[in-house]
């Protein structure tokens, strides 16, 4: 028996009124997020990978115009009073966010920041809430865990303010932990260091995770399937593997070619890649096919007309291409 998701977005859809017009942050996000699966979220600045987090919990605020749906297990979100959504934030959906300095409260201590997000949800007595939080300090591989507890944030480096953010995610158990660039503005060691956390808490716990990032190399490391976007919208959805070797869409094959490679050669016109052209703007997207402009392989009279929907390619290897089968996309590298 197929298991049932523990989060569901289907056509996921958030505007912005401006004075020069409707921003489409996210237009048509939909995908089903497995128990103890790890959704990778690609793409670049402006893609709409964190407003697509943001809608899930409800935080984007009045101004928002939020349609389609967001399920956890079965019950509905959008449109849910903000005394309805509390319960749900930091207890069975948690998130990771990219600046820890600015997260954590400067005033207050590590521990009692930590402590908060589980007395918010449950009673616990005091001695039982310290044995917690120095265990989650504990988990998330800070030393001297019962002395940093009684630290504050200064006290701490830019690595351990984000392991201390993520044991304020945990500290519930959640169903879903959303970590929106979670690696971001720290040095590769630290990054190496978190990306062992994260892996831990997927070994550990039962938690589904939702990974966004501009960073495929971390996808890689630690995720299950991945979704691309771009522009706002969904371009590619699939296995790692699939996606990263047999890549659907020229624009995810643009961005793997970006990335630097030890067998590249070293002529000047071999050295890096680079997609061309900018994203466009979420006011004024184009005709058709978003990345159409930029894209090397956009047929005139085909790719600007109508946006491409996903399809599948192989298995639940999808893509938003009208030319995915005729240019051999999805087909392994240097297969086409």
């Amino acid at each position: 028996m197929p298991t049932e998701p523990i989060l569901e977005l289907d056509d996921l859809r958030v505007r912005f009124p401006t004075d020069d017009g409707i921003v489409m942050a996210v237009d048509g996000v939909s995908f089903a997020l497995a128990p103890g699966e790890t959704l990778g979220v690609v793409g670049e600045s402006g893609s709409g990978k964190s407003v697509t987090s943001m809608a899930i919990l409800g935080l984007l605020g009045k101004r928002a115009q939020v349609s389609g749906s967001v399920k956890y297990r079965g019950q509905e979100l959008v449109g849910l009073k903000e005394k309805q959504l509390r319960p749900l934030r930091g207890d069975r959906i948690a998130m990771i966010f990219q600046d820890a300095l600015t997260a954590l409260n400067p005033v207050f201590k590590v521990g009692d920041q930590i402590g908060e997000i589980i007395t918010a949800h449950r009673e616990i007595s005091k001695d039982d809430l310290k044995k917690r939080v120095v265990s989650l300090l504990e988990i998330v591989g800070i030393p001297n865990a019962v002395e940093r507890a009684d630290q504050y944030p200064h006290e701490y480096s830019g690595g351990m303010r984000q392991r201390a953010m993520i044991a304020m995610s945990i500290a519930n158990e959640p169903d879903v932990l959303i970590a929106d660039e979670p690696t971001t503005a720290l040095d590769v060691t630290i990054q190496a260091q978190v990306l062992e956390v994260m892996q831990m808490i997927k070994e550990r716990t039962t938690s589904s995770i939702i990974l966004i990032t501009h960073d495929l190399g971390v996808i890689a490391g630690v995720a299950d399937r991945v979704l691309v976007m771009y522009a706002g919208r969904p371009v590619e959805l699939g296995v790692v593997d699939d996606v990263f070797y047999r890549p659907g869409h020229p624009y995810t094959r643009g961005l793997l070619d970006s990335l630097p490679r030890l067998d590249r050669r070293e002529s000047s016109t071999d050295r890096l890649y680079r997609i061309k052209g900018q994203p466009p703007s979420l006011i004024f997207l184009p005709p058709g096919c978003a990345f159409s402009p930029r894209c090397p392989h956009a047929k005139a009279g085909l790719c600007d007309h109508g946006r491409p929907e996903l399809q599948v390619v192989l298995d639940q290897h999808e893509s938003a291409c009208y030319r995915v089968h005729e240019l051999g996309l999805g087909l392994p590298v240097g297969v086409q």
